[in-house]
This record gives C-alpha cells, structure tokens and sequence, in this order.
C-alpha cells in the first residue's frame, strides 16, 4: 500500500492548517519566520526571543510525540542504522540550508505564502532534489 494513500484526507487538512496556524501565530508575537533551521540557531543565541524558540521547538517535538502515541500505526518510519550515513545526511542538510539561506518549512511553508521569488526557487529546487534523491535511492535498492 502506497503510504500517502493511507493517511485520511481530512488529517492531512488539518496537519496542514495546524502548521499554517503556527507559524502565524509564531508570526504574530515574535515577528519573524517559523522557519525551523533559523529557530534552532536562535534557541541557542542570547536574544529576548531565545525562550520563544525553545518554546516553539518543544511544541513541534511534542506534538509529534503526542500524534505518534494517538495513532501509533499512522506512518511508518525507518531511519537507518547506518551511523556515517546519517552523519553524512546531517552534514548535507546543515549544508544545504546555510546555501539556501533557509531550510524548507521557511523557505516552503512561509516564504512561498509570501510569494517571496527567493523562497519559490529554494523549494523548487529542494523538491526537485530531493525527487532525483529518492528515485536514485529507490533504483538502488
């Protein structure tokens, strides 16, 4: 079974309006983008909005926690065990979004509902990478 086809129509809608609603209120009291590779970095600077990301990023932690003990069997995940892999995946991604000057919940969820050009090129090619990506993987298995 395809695992796209098997998460209900109606939560992918409210995951979807869950993230918009976040990121605007985050939006709304700290004045800047929910993007998640900017508020890691500014969970560990020593501005006033430091608590505010720390904040914001246990939210995300635990709403995932709270969503996987809610339906347990909802989406199956394997990471690999393969530690230099994901060293070398960890490396990409921080790579990547120094380069892209973002990552992709910024650049995808809140710079393309600006209609920002910068952030509509980032996504397109970070979704474009990452579909050449896992074909490559998919052909490899």
């Amino acid at each position: 079974m395809n695992m796209l086809s098997a998460i209900p129509v109606w939560q992918a809608l409210l995951g979807g309006a869950l993230i918009g609603l976040s990121v605007a209120v985050y939006l709304l009291f700290a004045g800047r983008i929910a993007g998640i590779s900017g508020l890691i970095e500014g969970a560990f600077g020593r501005s006033g909005r430091a608590v505010l990301n720390v904040i914001f990023l246990l939210a995300l932690i635990g709403g995932a926690w709270i969503g996987a003990h809610l339906r347990p069997s909802g989406v199956a995940v394997h990471v690999t065990d393969s530690i230099p892999l994901l060293v070398t995946g960890g490396l990409l991604v921080g790579f990547g979004t120094r380069l892209g000057s973002g990552c992709t919940s910024g650049h995808g969820v809140c710079g393309m509902s600006r209609l920002s050009p910068r952030s509509i090129a980032a996504t397109l090619i970070f979704v474009g990478t990452a579909a050449l990506v896992a074909t490559a993987m998919s052909a490899l298995r």
